[in-house]
């Protein structure tokens, strides 16, 4: 049996930040070195595998275990990155154990649950039960931005291109890692994210009049988006799940110079997504809201996230079938809904049955001391070992 706790030590101790379209470099960002250590970790253990570019320095890791007389094939996604290191209060990439936990970046999202991925695989391969489906795991970059790599793996089958030897075809369910206390997640929410701009003209600060300031008319922009995001919620049904559509601005900036009126501002939207909604009608809706109560115009941006909900339409055998696996191991678990996104509406998007499972609690991600418990990290390398061995009859 392979223990998932030194895999997961090793894994924290490699950077792998997402920049988050930060304009940085340094060893700590991208997923490069940790790519290289999880090939040399399937080569070691003699895995059939390959390595994809998705984009320059940016790769997926694929492997796979072809079972004898099936045709059923499961995936298993982790994702690679981190969110970025700013803030916290412990060494983030030197893993630190203590109470029953382990400390460090990722620990929680989601290194923990590609660990327990990692050490569920591995067991599957030297093992080989004989009732498993041919099993695929996938090793994605880039899900804490713009999701570059899961959309790589899925659109290939959409394209019906030969990019994954490992993954040709789609499979037929999926199981995404992300901390989820080992509950199964059915329902999500999606999100699209775009830049609002306002322009204006530049003069010098001593006679504004003369000048248009474009961070007063995004005053007005941000006035009219907090109306909306109170009325959004109760606009429409709330999803029984996952619940209500919300709107935020998370990010503004404009002007070059206190001495200088600005001629142009921005800010970032934020629209959570319900199952049911459609990204882009709600990007449409919030452009028609604004332009019917300014006496502007603004500068709507491509959205440069488009993350659909995950709906539980599909889903439904599936999270039964795991959550027995579940109860085998670790005791009464439950089907549910949460407000976040994940990799599995993407796989969902292609018509794939797929949930959400994994080790950790959302409340430690991204946090300043983030941390996973080493009972939940075993207990779900034997979820995933146990759902591949014991559920699908040939």
């Amino acid at each position: 049996m392979t223990d998932p706790l030194p895999i997961l030590k090793e894994l924290i101790s490699i950077p792998s930040v997402n920049p988050m379209g930060r304009n940085v470099t340094g060893p700590e960002y991208f997923e490069g070195r940790l790519t290289e250590w999880l090939t040399a970790y399937l080569v070691r253990e003699g895995m059939p595998h390959e390595v994809v570019e998705t984009a320059p320095g940016r790769c997926n890791v694929v492997a796979r275990i072809d079972s004898p007389g099936t045709t059923q094939t499961v995936l298993l996604d982790a994702h690679q990155d981190t969110v970025p290191v700013d803030g916290m209060t412990i060494s983030p990439f030197l893993p630190r154990e203590s109470d029953g936990r382990v400390y460090g970046r990722g620990s929680c999202d989601v290194k923990g649950g590609m660990a327990s991925m990692l050490a569920a695989f591995t067991r599957l391969f030297h093992e080989r039960p004989a009732a498993m489906p041919n099993v695929v795991l996938s090793m994605t970059c880039d899900e804490e931005a713009t999701s570059l790599g899961i959309n790589h793996l899925v659109g290939s089958w959409v394209r019906r291109t030969a990019e994954y030897s490992m993954c040709p075809e789609p499979p037929d369910i999926a199981v995404v890692a992300e901390p989820t206390e080992l509950d199964i997640v059915v329902a999500h929410r999606g999100v699209t994210r775009w830049q609002v701009k306002t322009t204006g003209r530049a003069c010098h600060s001593s006679r504004p009049s003369e000048g248009i300031n474009a961070i007063y008319r995004m005053a007005h922009v941000v006035r009219e988006l907090e109306e909306y995001a109170g009325w959004l919620p109760g606009s429409r049904p709330e999803h029984p799940l996952c619940g209500p559509a919300t709107l935020s601005v998370g990010l503004i900036a404009g002007g070059s110079s206190v001495n200088v009126v600005p001629d142009g501002a921005v800010i970032d939207i934020d629209r959570r997504v319900t199952p049911g909604e459609d990204n882009a009608a709600v990007r449409a809706e919030v452009i028609d809201y604004l332009a019917k109560k300014l006496p502007f115009e603004l500068v709507h941006d491509e959205p440069y996230c488009l993350s659909p909900p995950l709906s539980d339409e599909l889903n439904g055998a599936l999270a039964l079938q795991l959550k027995l696996a579940i109860e085998a191991i670790a005791g009464r678990h439950v089907i549910l809904g949460v407000p976040y996104g994940t990799h599995a509406s993407r796989v969902a998007r292609a018509g794939i049955p797929s949930v959400v499972f994994g080790p950790g609690n959302i409340a430690q991600a991204h946090t300043k001391d983030e941390w996973i418990s080493i009972e939940q990290l075993r207990q779900a390398a034997d979820v995933y070992y146990h759902f591949c061995a014991h559920s699908f009859a040939k």
